[in-house]
């Protein structure tokens, strides 16, 4: 099995960055594809981004695009989501997922929030 571990969650104003970290261990998140989700109370847990295995192929939510990088170091079995120019809206918890490669439809899976592993969060608010 794989755990994962959010960081680098916190409070910034609105305009400024954060980058969060999700490290794994149990297994290398090498086989996995990860994404990023956010949810806020109330709602459903929504996709952010998603990085294939290797990295070379992502996937955005229109809200984030252009804002946020997801970004993977398999080496250190880590993954990344930068975010800049953020938003009162971006507040939330955000959690990291991974779902093996090797399963039938893995990267929508993942992109549905069906993967089999999900991080505790990390709250990342942005305010004035």
């Amino acid at each position: 099995q794989v755990q994962l571990v959010e960081s680098g969650g916190g409070s910034v104003q609105p305009g400024g960055s954060v980058r969060l970290s999700c490290a794994a261990s149990g297994r290398t998140i090498g086989p996995y594809h990860m994404g990023w989700f956010r949810q806020v109370p109330g709602k459903e847990r929504e996709f952010v981004a998603a990085i294939s295995t290797s990295g070379g192929k992502t996937a955005y939510a229109d809200s984030v695009k252009d804002r946020f990088t997801g970004s993977r170091d398999n080496a250190k079995n880590t993954v990344y989501l930068q975010m800049n120019s953020l938003k009162p809206e971006d507040t939330a918890v955000y959690y990291c997922a991974a779902s093996p490669a090797s399963q039938v439809a893995s990267w929508d899976r993942l992109l549905a929030a069906r993967s089999d592993y999900w991080g505790q969060g990390t709250q990342v608010t942005v305010s004035s």
